[in-house]
């Protein structure tokens, strides 16, 4: 099949979990024998002079990534008018396919060239529906989805600020629009056919995938001085940092010294600061920014556990990683966490936002290194479920079963809006929220 993949990130601009997932999932696309073209961007704050488009071929897939349109918008300050220069520009070069296709460069240059003109398109996520949609109605052909999160799911069900109602509205079209849909979860299955049903197009389930040779298991877990827990992932208010922080002070009382090691960033760096001196813990957590794949290899290899305390997950691809290091996992029971992780048999788990739940989670590990390194050979061993090798299996045959079904015009959701919640000191300032997939680019 030719496929035609929309994704607003693509390596070598990843900005979170989605980024890895269409990567992994182009290549072993490609590996069983499609043809796969992924439509991206250049990085944010770049134009055509600072970084021209870009067609080139890496590990068996065509990627064609676009600078912005010249007008000044910041993704930051003006996200829909950023989103929508964005989808402009994307379709111009998914047009284009249809016009004469590239000659590759190992053909002579007398040949001809074709036209490319794909069998079906798969958009990721909503950032780039208006560019998915204009493409499968242009080529006429099925539009599937993968919706890796929704606005209301990151906001505890809530979309009251005007932009949460925007990306709202726009999950729901991109989904209504859509002739099959894919969910990385149960949890998000539900969540998706909750929020955007009735009269949707089939979903069907897939788990991420993880690549074994990137992680090696250690076997051996760090012998002697304090215990080093570990975070991994953006520093947003739906990853409950800030619960492993108020932990914190009940684990020290009983595992004196246990320090806990922040690696990632996101919007809400300077409020988790905070949230450490206010606990009293300043000392002991230490915010290590965005590492590369050797260092976070290296700190999973060094951790006591790797605690990923999320009050909203639709997968959580760390997790994956966790287990195939060996990195005892304590994770809360939030979304697709919940999928990934077996409490008492693969790792530990509480209930999201539940501190207590995960301050007595942390003690069981610390208490029995030997019953933790159990769960984490069997939390490797479960990883057979989760290859990308039977994601792209899978979602081969979502894209044969998905049929372009006849348009109907649609009219606008309706939004429940529900009010923002009197702010407490364990919840960040109150700001319109914007943060959906991450807010910064790998430049």
């Amino acid at each position: 099949m030719k496929i035609l993949m929309v994704s607003w990130e693509y390596p070598p601009v990843v900005v979170g979990g989605l980024g890895r997932h269409v990567h992994q999932l182009a290549v072993h696309l490609a590996e069983i024998g499609h043809d796969v073209v992924v439509l991206s961007r250049q990085p944010s704050g770049s134009d055509g002079k600072t970084h021209p488009p870009t067609d080139r071929h890496v590990e068996g897939v065509r990627v064609i990534a676009i600078p912005e349109d010249p007008p000044h918008f910041d993704f930051g300050e003006d996200m829909m008018a950023w989103t929508l220069g964005m989808g402009h520009a994307l379709v111009r070069a998914g047009v284009r396919l249809r016009a004469l296709n590239e000659i590759p460069s190992e053909l002579p240059s007398s040949a001809q060239a074709e036209p490319w003109i794909p069998d079906v398109v798969h958009a990721h996520d909503w950032l780039v529906a208006h560019a998915a949609i204009a493409l499968a109605e242009f080529f006429d052909v099925p539009l599937v989805c993968t919706i890796h999160a929704t606005e209301a799911g990151r906001h505890s069900g809530w979309v009251s600020g005007r932009v949460n109602r925007q990306v709202h509205s726009v999950e729901w079209w991109l989904a209504a629009e859509s002739d099959a849909l894919i969910a990385c979860s149960e949890s998000m299955h539900d969540e998706v056919s909750r929020l955007f049903g009735p009269d949707l197009a089939e979903v069907h389930v897939i788990h991420n995938g993880i690549d074994l040779d990137e992680w090696p298991f250690n076997h051996e877990r760090p012998g002697g001085g304090p215990p080093r827990l570990l975070f991994a992932g953006r520093l947003e208010y739906e990853k409950g940092i800030q619960d492993a922080i108020a932990a914190l002070p009940a684990i020290r009382r009983t595992h004196p010294g246990t320090t806990l090691s922040v690696a990632g960033d996101g919007t809400q760096l300077e409020w988790l600061t905070a949230e450490a001196h206010r606990h009293g813990v300043a000392d002991a957590v230490h915010f290590i920014g965005r590492v590369t794949h050797d260092k976070l290899l290296a700190l999973l290899h060094d951790c006591d556990a790797i605690v990923l305390p999320s009050r909203y997950e639709p997968f959580g691809i760390v997790a994956l990683e966790a287990a195939a290091t060996g990195a005892p996992l304590i994770t809360s029971t939030a979304g697709g966490l919940g999928d990934a992780v077996a409490d008492g048999v693969s790792g530990l788990s509480f209930e999201p936002a539940d501190v207590t739940g995960l301050a007595t989670a942390v003690r069981r590990v610390l208490d029995d290194p030997a019953a933790a390194a159990a769960r984490a050979l069997t939390a490797r061993e479960r990883l057979v479920d989760f290859t990308w090798d039977r994601a792209a299996e899978r979602t081969e045959q979502v894209y044969l079963g998905a049929k372009r079904r006849i348009r109907q015009p649609i009219g606008r959701p309706d939004i429940i809006e529900r009010p923002l919640p009197e702010r407490d000191p364990s919840q960040p300032p109150a700001t319109e929220p914007v943060d959906f997939a991450g807010s910064s680019d790998q430049m």
